[in-house]
């Protein structure tokens, strides 16, 4: 009775383990585990500056759309990078990038470091900040030999343009600096356009300039003797005021990034491949920038070294940009987007600098 009892134990316990085995294996083979679904290709709008910025983005350009014909009306290019497909818009000033960017017409573009967080405090916090891709850059030219210190520019008559961006209060703030009142001690001549600037030196009607490269060596091939004055970068550098002269940074809509995280990854990685190829290979480069019409291709391979092109994220971009943004606030607060009536806005919070 108990070898028969035993028997029957051992038989039920069998049939249940291989019930319980047949079990497993059909909810494997029926009901397989989720997958994280891909993110879909998505179509990214990206704007530059004729420049330094635009000049740094040529080989991500080129490696999905040939240069013939490309760019023919600056904007509007059609690339595939991976996953993703690109619009890009090349602009001559930022006043054409802002508005667009404002309205969703855009969702990643180069502008002046300062911008950036004007645009930040102007959206309520709708802009992030992906890298910094331009650093100083600017120069006092002078078609003359009477600039030899920022002193000297007292009582001149300076040609321009950038108002209301990095040039302005990057000008402003060494004129200050070095105590000479912008507003009353040197008349600043604004134009729209840095090519206005060139124009101006070439016909005569100006012979002192605020110019960045590639600009400077585009005035220098029309005026041989055309000559570098001041180097803002180490004049900012002389004030040892423990940041760094900016001059751009590329900045993404913060939805677009929070709706396209893998977009917006794909394209810094393939954004900082496109600046060291740029910065290894002048002359290759030089025909691509001349290519795509941002400057003639033979002052681009004079001006490149100097343009200071890069690619700083994350942490370290957070500590260069906040350190700059810090110095112009604390001369001019509205030049970082504080309203100067209502005392609204100022430096940007943490979630102004991405991966930081």
């Amino acid at each position: 009775m108990k070898k028969g009892l035993a028997a029957c134990l051992t038989l039920v316990m069998c049939l249940s383990l291989a019930a319980c085995g047949g079990t497993e294996q059909g909810t494997t083979d029926e009901t397989p585990a989720e997958e994280t679904p891909a993110e879909e290709s998505v179509t990214v709008r990206v704007a530059a500056l004729k420049g330094p910025t635009a000049m740094g983005m040529v080989k991500l350009m080129s490696d999905y759309a040939p240069v013939e014909g490309a760019l023919a009306d600056k904007e509007n290019v059609v690339t595939a990078d991976g996953g993703n497909t690109y619009e890009f818009t090349l602009a001559a000033s930022a006043d054409e990038v802002t508005p667009k960017l404002m309205q969703g017409e855009l969702d990643i573009a180069c502008v002046p470091a300062n911008l950036a967080s004007v645009l930040y405090n102007r959206t309520g916090g709708g802009i992030v900040t992906l890298a910094v891709n331009t650093l100083g850059v600017l120069y006092i030219v002078e078609n003359g030999n009477a600039i030899q210190s920022m002193a000297d520019l007292a009582g001149k008559t300076i040609v321009a343009s950038g108002k209301g961006s990095t040039p302005e209060y990057a000008l402003r703030y060494l004129l200050s600096e070095n105590g000479i009142d912008p507003d009353n001690d040197v008349t600043i001549d604004w134009r729209s356009e840095h090519s206005e600037c060139v124009a101006a030196l070439a016909s005569g009607s100006a012979t002192i300039a605020m110019l960045p490269q590639p600009f400077v060596t585009v005035a220098q091939t029309q005026l041989p003797d055309l000559r570098v004055a001041l180097d803002l970068t180490e004049e900012w550098d002389a004030l040892d005021n423990g940041s760094a002269l900016l001059t751009g940074v590329v900045v993404a809509r913060a939805d677009f990034v929070e709706e396209h995280p893998a977009a917006v990854e794909q394209f810094l990685t393939s954004y900082a491949d496109s600046v060291d190829w740029v910065n290894d290979n002048t002359a290759e480069a030089a025909e691509l920038i001349g290519g795509y019409d941002i400057v003639d291709a033979a002052v681009a391979e004079k001006a490149l070294p100097y343009c200071n092109i890069v690619c700083i994220t994350g942490s370290e971009m957070k500590e260069m940009l906040s350190g700059y943004l810090q110095v112009l606030f604390d001369a001019a607060p509205a030049s970082v987007g504080q309203d100067a009536e209502t005392g609204e806005g100022g430096l940007p919070g943490d979630d102004f600098y991405y991966g930081a």
